[in-house]
């Protein structure tokens, strides 16, 4: 029977966790390795009511994408958000793997998820980073072809809502038809010059700034935020399928209960 570190050695596999940004906290968060392993819940955050819905599940662990520790702890208790997290999981003797900007940066990870649900072709990397140590290329976001080109950018950024079930669209025309796109799942709007480098007309993600629309709208790219929740959430389903498949005797499950957090009148 499978174990927490087994899952945690096949994710660390196909996105080191090594490779993550220096900011960040991945990894093996919660719980015991040698924990036995009949049911995992696939979720983007670990949230109470994810924690719930996996206890109501029997599961033993938690895959996520957001680190449900971030920043360095003085104290656990019910007083803060994180430490009703924190002790729920212990209570109910549920583990947790988060893959954050390891799984933002991997192949086969959020971003190339992000190319892969708005259809593009031809998907390579938007900026590199470096090469893990099987001699894989990383970096976050991706770029490719339009799966229809030469839409306007109202007429894409209604496309890229459709396909992520984004809540909104908010997006700035640059005045080019939608040809070739870069995509960075979650806040990424620190790249608009990486995208014109690789000579994109399009970008979608999160997060965005005005500062940054101006910019983007000066320089003549199509720039779209279509939420951080659409733009990462597309990895979960892709991941239960892998992990389906490496764990066959583990019942993988997706998260039923975490959506979007905001709505929009």
């Amino acid at each position: 029977m499978a174990e927490v570190g087994d899952i945690y050695q096949f994710i660390d596999g196909i996105a080191p966790f090594d490779i993550q940004e220096d900011f960040d906290n991945a990894g093996f968060l919660v719980g015991r390795g040698d924990r036995k392993v009949t049911r995992v819940l696939v979720s983007l955050d670990i949230t109470p009511e994810v924690v719930v819905e996996a206890a109501g599940l029997g599961a033993e662990l938690i895959v996520a994408h957001h680190p449900v520790i971030f920043h360095p702890l003085k104290s656990i208790t019910d007083g803060t958000l994180t430490g009703r997290v924190l002790l729920a999981l212990a209570e109910y003797k549920i583990a947790a793997i988060c893959a954050h900007t390891n799984l933002d940066a991997a192949h086969g990870g959020v971003n190339g998820c992000l190319a892969q649900a708005l259809g593009l072709t031809g998907i390579g990397q938007l900026c590199q980073a470096g090469t893990d140590e099987k001699g894989r290329p990383y970096g976050i976001g991706r770029v490719g072809m339009a799966h229809q080109p030469g839409l306007s950018a109202g007429d894409y950024a209604s496309f890229v809502k459709e396909k992520l079930g984004s809540v909104s669209v908010r997006y700035v025309d640059g005045g080019r038809p939608v040809e070739k796109v870069a995509v960075g799942g979650g806040a990424c709007g620190s790249m608009l010059e990486d995208a014109l480098t690789q000579g994109c007309d399009t970008f979608v993600t999160a997060d965005l700034k005005y500062n940054q629309f101006l910019d983007a709208k000066a320089l003549g790219l199509n720039l779209m935020d279509a939420g951080h929740f659409p733009t990462e959430n597309v990895v979960c389903a892709p991941l239960v399928s892998r992990l389906s498949k490496a764990f066959p005797e583990v019942e993988m499950c997706l998260s039923a209960v975490h959506a979007e957090v905001y709505e929009n009148v």
